[in-house]
């Protein structure tokens, strides 16, 4: 064989491995699901970084299509529906309401949850060691957590009285959120009013809430977090939620599980999914870091004094 025709084959042989391999990239395709009541942007960056950072390159081995009910639930279901038509191979949902709706869609696609409330307590999962079924990933909204932001309704208001609730009519976890308040409105002595609701009817709601008198309010993180800051604002009334994206959409302040920790661990429960793993021999993960952050510019405008103490506590100020 003459050494240029032998030099051929060999760069070919060498060459073919690669081009074999890349045609033979198998595209992973994430279906993320979310209400669209908060804003998805800080989900969807970190998921991107984390799947990066796990070997999956969009274009190449990761295929994302994205849904958002933009505020409307009734949507949710249909969306859900929609991503497990297309056969896509795992759902990441946002929240309650979004993991509920993809539960309803499909028993066959893994189901990650970027954070929700309680799982067990909302029926997703039938345990946090062993979840069973097809969903698994972090869980975000414990009773501790909610209780620390109306630790913090009594820090910073030592003379409130009336406490309000506004929460989601169209959310699952609502019974349990508002257990979880009542209980710690009790332990501050703040008289508790309820509010179910929708965002439809928020306006409403905030109109009689003003005219009722509360000192104070806490909004369920699955309702619109810039529509009820906006609302909150203009009724006059501090509004806290146990979700960081509410004071950076205007609202007084949050303490929260950190929600780019919720997002990463999200990724890293695809990546095992998607390495054969099975949901439901996966745990569920409870939160370990936590922030506090506080919108100043809100305090501000409500003529609120946030104690040095509290401001030092702060993970984020936003001014």
């Amino acid at each position: 064989m003459k050494r240029r025709t032998l030099l051929t084959v060999l760069t070919s042989l060498a060459i073919w491995p690669l081009v074999a391999g890349n045609a033979q990239a198998k595209v992973s395709v994430v279906g993320i699901l979310v209400p669209g009541n908060t804003d998805p942007n800080p989900l969807l960056s970190t998921f991107r970084e984390a799947m990066r950072d796990l070997g999956y390159t969009e274009g190449h081995n990761l295929q994302i299509e994205f849904r958002s009910g933009d505020g409307d639930p009734k949507s949710l279901l249909r969306l859900a529906k929609e991503l497990s038509a297309s056969r896509v191979d795992v759902i990441v949902a946002w929240l309650t309401p979004a993991v509920q709706a993809a539960k309803q869609a499909t028993a066959e696609i893994p189901i990650v949850m970027a954070s929700s409330g309680d799982p067990v307590a909302t029926g997703l999962v039938a345990s946090l060691s062993h979840p069973g079924g097809n969903i698994t990933g972090p869980a975000a909204v414990t009773p501790e957590l909610t209780g620390k932001n109306i630790e913090l309704i009594r820090e910073l208001l030592p003379t409130a009285k009336k406490l309000a609730a506004l929460c989601n009519s169209a959310d699952t976890f609502t019974r349990i959120f508002v257990e979880q308040v009542r209980g710690a409105a009790a332990k501050e002595k703040l008289d508790l009013d309820v509010v179910l609701t929708d965002r439809e009817h928020l306006e409403a709601e905030f109109r009689r809430l003003r005219n009722d008198g509360a000192d104070a309010l806490i909004v369920q993180p699955s309702l619109p977090a810039q529509l009820c800051a906006r609302l909150a604002l203009d009724a006059h009334l501090p509004a806290i939620s146990p979700i960081e994206s509410f004071p950076k959409a205007g609202g007084l302040l949050a303490y929260s599980c950190r929600s780019t920790d919720q997002f990463r661990r999200a990724a890293d429960y695809v990546d095992k999914v998607l390495r054969g793993s099975k949901p439901a021999d996966l745990p569920i993960q409870l939160p370990t870091q936590y922030d506090l952050v506080i919108n100043l510019k809100t305090a501000r405008a409500l003529g609120l004094a946030v104690p040095a103490t509290m401001l030092a506590r702060a993970s984020d100020v936003v001014e």
